[in-house]
C-alpha cells in the first residue's frame, strides 16, 4: 500500500505546468473573442482606420497566443500521457487500493489476526496513508478535469482558428477600405514619377537612392517630431529581431540593418509621425516603404506586400503602412504544426534601416526592444 502511494505522488508533479497550458489557451480563446468584439465595434468609429489597426493587431495577438496555447497544450498532454503509460500498473495498483477502502469499513479493516499489537499498528498505518490517498486522489482528480479540458479545446481548435482567421483577414480588408476612403492626411509634397524613376535607375545602393532622395524632395520644416523619444519607440510590427545590425544574412550578405520575424500578413505601422518619402520596389530590397520622421532621418522599411501609405503624406503614430508579405496559414498547417509541439517555421522578414545625415545607424539605439 505504501509503495503504491509513493509512487501515486509521482502524478503530482506536472500538474501546475498542465494547467498553466490550457489556460495559455483559454486565454488566447478570449483574446480572439475580444478582437471580434473590436470589429463589430469599429464599424462605428469616429477614427475607423484607427480602430481597424488595433483590431487587426489583437486579431494577431490572440493567433500567436492560441499557436502557443495549443503547441504547449500538445506537448504537455503527450508527457503525461507517455508517463501514465509507463506507470499504468502503479496507476492500476493504486485504483485498486482505493476501491478496497471504498468497499471495506473502518471497523473491517482495523481487525488483524495477530492480536492487539498488529492491530494498533495497522491502525497508525492506515491513519497516515488514508490522508496521502485523499490527496493523490483529488490531485489526479484535479489532472483528469485538466486533460477534459485539453481534450475540449483541442475539439474546438479548428472552429476556433478558423473564426480568428476569418476574422483577421475581414479586418485587413476593412482596414484597406478604410484607409483608401480616408482624405483628410495632408501632402508634403507631390509625387514625380519621372524625377522618381531616374532616381531609382541612377542609384547602385540603397545608400545612393536615399541620399539622391532626400535632396529631390527636400522639404522645409519638415521637423514632425521630437527626436527626444529615440530609444523608446515600438517596432513597426510584433515579432522577433532574428539579425543584428551588420549581421550577415542566411545567404552571407552583410546589410546595415535589423531583420525582424513574423508571421506572414502581419500589419506593419508607422513608429512616429512621419513624411512618406519614397513607396515602391526598389533594388532587390522588394517593396520599400522609406519614412522621414525629421529632417536627416529616414527609417528604412523593405518586406512588404500590400502597401497602403502614399508618396508624400504626413501619416501620423501607429498608421498602418502596410502588410508583411507571404500568405495567411490555413487551420489545418497550424494545427499540424501546434499538434508537433514545435514554433513553426511559416515566417516572413522586415528589414529595418535607420539612417542618420548619410550614415546607416543601429536600429536598436531608436526603439525599445524586448
Amino acid at each position: 500500500m505504501i509503495r503504491a502511494c509513493v509512487l501515486a505522488c509521482l502524478l503530482w508533479w506536472p500538474h501546475l505546468g498542465l494547467a498553466q497550458s490550457s489556460a495559455t489557451a483559454l486565454d488566447a480563446v478570449k483574446l480572439l473573442d475580444d478582437a471580434s468584439a473590436r470589429l463589430a465595434s469599429a464599424e462605428g468609429a469616429r477614427d475607423r482606420v484607427a480602430a481597424l489597426t488595433v483590431t487587426v493587431r489583437a486579431y494577431e495577438e490572440g493567433l500567436i497566443a492560441m499557436r502557443a496555447g495549443l503547441r504547449d497544450a500538445a506537448i504537455a498532454r503527450r508527457n503525461l500521457q507517455n508517463r501514465l503509460d509507463a506507470k499504468e500498473t502503479d496507476v492500476a495498483r493504486l485504483l485498486s487500493v482505493l476501491q478496497t477502502l471504498g468497499r471495506s469499513g473502518a471497523p473491517a479493516l482495523l481487525l488483524h489476526p495477530n492480536g492487539p499489537t498488529d492491530l494498533a499498528r495497522s491502525a497508525m498505518i492506515a491513519t497516515e496513508v488514508t490522508p496521502t490517498l485523499q490527496a493523490e486522489v483529488a490531485a489526479l482528480q484535479a489532472e483528469l478535469e485538466e486533460l477534459a479540458i485539453l481534450q475540449q479545446l483541442q475539439d474546438t481548435a479548428a472552429d476556433t482558428l478558423d473564426r480568428g482567421l476569418k476574422g483577421a483577414q475581414q479586418a485587413r480588408a476593412e482596414l484597406s477600405e478604410a484607409i483608401s476612403q480616408r482624405t483628410d492626411l495632408p501632402k508634403r509634397f507631390e509625387d514625380d514619377p519621372e524625377q522618381m524613376r531616374l532616381l531609382i535607375n541612377s542609384a547602385e545602393t540603397l545608400s545612393a537612392f536615399a541620399s539622391g532622395l532626400t535632396e529631390a524632395f527636400a522639404v522645409e520644416n519638415n521637423q514632425i517630431y521630437s527626436t527626444d523619444v529615440k530609444g523608446a519607440l515600438s517596432l513597426p510590427l510584433q515579432g522577433q529581431i532574428v539579425r543584428g545590425f551588420n549581421e550577415p544574412n542566411s545567404a552571407g550578405l552583410i546589410r546595415p540593418g535589423i531583420e525582424i520575424a513574423a508571421r506572414p500578413k502581419s500589419l506593419i505601422t508607422s513608429p512616429t509621425p512621419a513624411t512618406v518619402l519614397f513607396v515602391g520596389p526598389l533594388l532587390d530590397y522588394g517593396n520599400v516603404v522609406i519614412l522621414e520622421p525629421a529632417p536627416n532621418i529616414l527609417f528604412v522599411l523593405a518586406g512588404l506586400s500590400d502597401i497602403y501609405a502614399e508618396t508624400g503624406q504626413v501619416i501620423p503614430e501607429a498608421f498602418p503602412i502596410g502588410l508583411l508579405g507571404g500568405q495567411s496559414p490555413v487551420v489545418d498547417e497550424i494545427l499540424s504544426e501546434t499538434d508537433q509541439g514545435n514554433r513553426g517555421t511559416s515566417t516572413q522578414t522586415l528589414y529595418l534601416e535607420v539612417r542618420e545625415g548619410q550614415s546607416p545607424m543601429d536600429p536598436i539605439t531608436w526603439f525599445a526592444v524586448n
